[in-house]
């Protein structure tokens, strides 16, 4: 049963890294950008936007759905960017372990 036990306590202690580097990854944010930088989109590790600029120069009142498809793009880049430094920061605590949800 000591087993057991060291096993709880060790998975009491991966709980409490993982809380931790959750709270980590909040303050942490990636950026990421199309229309060659018109717009720029922040995002943090807990997968929300933080920001979004726009550049004057690509609104165009006549071409709204230019600037809906470079929003959106850089929307998915920076929520990509965000997903994939948690993945890489989850694995360092996890040793590379595949643990379903914690991503």
């Amino acid at each position: 049963m000591k087993g057991m036990g060291n096993m709880m306590k060790q998975a009491q202690q991966l709980q409490s890294k993982m809380v931790k580097l959750q709270e980590e990854m909040a303050e942490k944010t990636i950026e990421a950008t199309s229309g060659g930088g018109m717009v720029k989109v922040v995002a943090n590790g807990s997968q929300r936007i933080v920001s979004i600029q726009i550049e004057k120069e690509v609104i165009d009142p006549e071409d709204s759905d230019m600037l809906q498809d470079l929003v959106v793009a850089a929307v998915n880049d920076a929520l990509s960017k965000s997903q994939e430094m948690v993945s890489s920061e989850m694995s360092k605590l996890t040793g590379g372990l595949n643990i379903p949800g914690l991503t």
